[in-house]
């Protein structure tokens, strides 16, 4: 077996797809086919289940499947060394966030300021996050709900309020402020589950005794307040996105809620080597949504 064999097999064992992984790796799948039936001939055992035209990775897999991870972090953490030691200007850094749309102005300085450092970006949401981290595919988690697993370390980068926001001409237009029980039947756009905007309209509902009705349920947090122009119905949106699209057509207010607001987080493994790109970057964002 060889290295690019064993990547292969991890991004395999993640996606259980082979299509998905050739198109992550830019591989033939053919190639990459033949590529991990080598690897199971070299092993001796199968390492997946084929189910249909689909595969799953059995008991012998999952746990050949934690020694690579294992090794390749230890290959990925030598390599970032390296780059410590060669410069800044050479480092690299993957990073995941719920939505880019919150990481456009900060890359955009960052990148200003250390050209050489290649970045890499994931959307994702907070239990793809935490697998990512994991897993060391990302090295930081810009997180709006708590990511659960062992060995993370946070850091509260911004707390803002969720505002509401309703259409031009909506009978709540025009308002400072309003209570939930106002917003019982109507139509509401958020996020699918598993991001922060549909975690707190679900929970805020909930404690209020009351059912919210969902028309809209995205994957892409940073489209709500668009959707909500657009006039689809009424939604949350945190205050920082009002203040980066101050141009977009509505009507947003207070909502009187308990604990109506969205925390911010950095989180990175504690127990992995954090390169000076990502300690740079670390400092960088708390700097910059500091003095937003």
């Amino acid at each position: 077996m060889d290295l690019l064999q064993l990547r292969y097999f991890q991004a395999v064992a993640r996606r259980e797809h082979l299509s998905q992984a050739a198109a992550e790796l830019r591989v033939a799948q053919p190639s990459l086919s033949r590529a991990i039936a080598r690897l199971e001939a070299d092993l001796g055992v199968p390492l997946f289940d084929r189910v249909g035209r689909g595969l799953r990775l059995n008991r012998f897999g999952a746990g050949f499947l934690r020694r690579v991870d294992r090794g390749l972090r230890e290959l990925d953490d030598a390599r970032r060394e390296l780059e410590d030691a060669a410069g800044l200007d050479h480092g690299s850094i993957a990073v995941a966030a719920e939505t880019l749309l919150t990481l456009t102005g900060l890359v955009t300085e960052f990148r200003a300021e250390h050209p050489g450092v290649d970045i890499r970006l994931y959307q994702s949401s907070a239990t793809t996050m935490a697998k990512q981290l994991r897993t060391g595919e990302v090295d930081l988690c810009f997180a709006s709900q708590p990511l659960s697993g062992p060995d993370l370390q946070t850091r509260e980068l911004l707390r803002e309020e969720a505002l509401l926001g309703v259409p031009q001409g909506h009978r709540l237009a025009g308002r400072k402020r309003v209570r939930l029980e106002e917003l019982a039947g109507e139509p509401f756009v958020t996020t699918r589950p598993g991001y922060w905007p549909r975690e707190l309209t679900d929970r805020l509902f909930a404690e209020a005794g009351l059912q919210p009705e969902y028309v809209c349920e995205s994957d892409e947090p940073g489209a709500t307040g668009y959707l909500i122009s657009a006039g689809l119905g009424v939604g949350l949106v945190p205050a920082y996105s009002r203040s980066v699209s101050a141009h977009l057509p509505g009507t947003w207010m207070h909502l009187d809620a308990p604990d109506c607001h969205r925390v911010l987080t950095l989180v990175w493994r504690a127990d992995t080597y954090f390169s000076a790109a990502a300690q740079r970057l670390t400092d960088f964002a708390s700097h910059y949504f500091r003095h937003l």
